[in-house]
């Protein structure tokens, strides 16, 4: 046999997703290298397994239908051999595909990777970001195992683990006449610039905000790029909201920001585990989900101010 497990994985991801583009995606593995074990699979086995569509991605052969069935079916048995290892050495193996929120990811994967990395030597974990719409589908679609993010119109078929509540809070630059107050009113804010995170459902959670309150914000700039916002506040270009409380107070550029607690009673944002309702978990995902639950708390957020420190 001289096809390995590995291109079977991308053959199978592929298979599924009908698409080189997101079965990178689903894989954390480059786009050329997903093509190149799609080719020596076919080469090895003397089948087309795909017809290929210029720009319109990908559509199994009658013969890759078959053989995605029993592809699948050998990489279960080889991971039933792992479950089996694990049972007999205590060891947990395997890799799990975790999506994070894009504005969450910087400050906790790196610290959760490395400390799960740490705590579990035998396991593998594939780390990527997306926003709150694409982590949903992505879960759906079985192309992550979990993602951590926020608790945002979260659907009956995913289940949700929360682990710490983020109440929002305004950013200015130390310069704005208001950045010496111990708290602010939507209200006041309403007439000056906001400067918008503009990602799907995070962008309605704040915009809701103004909503309840009967104002209109004055919606100064747009960016899906949350250092790009802080960087614009910094510069006196308008204010924002935000849940994060990153440790450093500065933007990218090196210009201060303030933190200024928002007054009234507004939902705050939960940080969670997301998972496909549908999927029973693996001893690897629940150790894994106990692992984020002992890092991720009132008392301790990579990256973060917790909200005990803030009190």
């Amino acid at each position: 046999m001289r096809f390995t497990l590995r291109q079977l994985e991308y053959f199978v991801a592929a298979g599924e997703t009908e698409s080189i583009t997101r079965a990178s995606e689903r894989t954390s593995i480059s786009q050329p290298s997903i093509s190149t074990a799609i080719s020596q699979l076919e080469k090895e086995l003397g089948v087309q397994l795909f017809v290929r569509h210029h720009a319109q991605g990908l559509s199994l052969t009658p013969a890759g239908r078959r053989l995605l069935r029993e592809a699948k079916a050998l990489l279960e048995q080889a991971e039933g051999l792992y479950h089996l290892a694990d049972e007999v050495s205590g060891q947990l193996r395997g890799s799990l595909s975790i999506g994070c929120l894009v504005t969450l990811a910087p400050m906790i994967i790196p610290a959760l990777s490395h400390s799960f990395a740490t705590a579990f030597p035998e396991a593998e974990l594939r780390a990527g970001e997306a926003h709150q719409e694409a982590l949903l589908e992505r879960l759906r679609r079985a192309e992550i195992d979990a993602a951590i993010t926020y608790d945002l119109q979260i659907p009956n078929d995913i289940t949700f683990r929360p682990l710490v509540s983020l109440p929002p809070h305004v950013l200015v630059s130390d310069a704005h006449p208001l950045a010496g107050r111990d708290q602010v009113q939507l209200a006041e804010l309403a007439p000056e610039p906001l400067i918008l995170l503009d990602l799907p459902i995070s962008r309605e959670y704040f915009l809701a905000m103004f909503m309840r309150e009967g104002l209109e914000p004055n919606i100064g700039a747009r960016s899906a790029q949350q250092e790009v916002v802080r960087t614009m506040v910094a510069n006196g270009q308008g204010y924002s909201l935000a849940n994060i409380r990153p440790r450093s107070d500065q933007a990218m550029d090196g210009r201060k920001l303030v933190r200024l607690p928002l007054s009234g009673d507004y939902r705050p944002m939960t940080i969670g585990i997301a998972t496909a309702a549908q999927i029973t978990p693996s001893r690897l995902m629940s150790a894994f989900e106990d692992h984020c639950a002992a890092r991720i708390s009132e008392s301790h957020i990579p990256g973060m101010i917790t909200p005990d420190e803030e009190d």
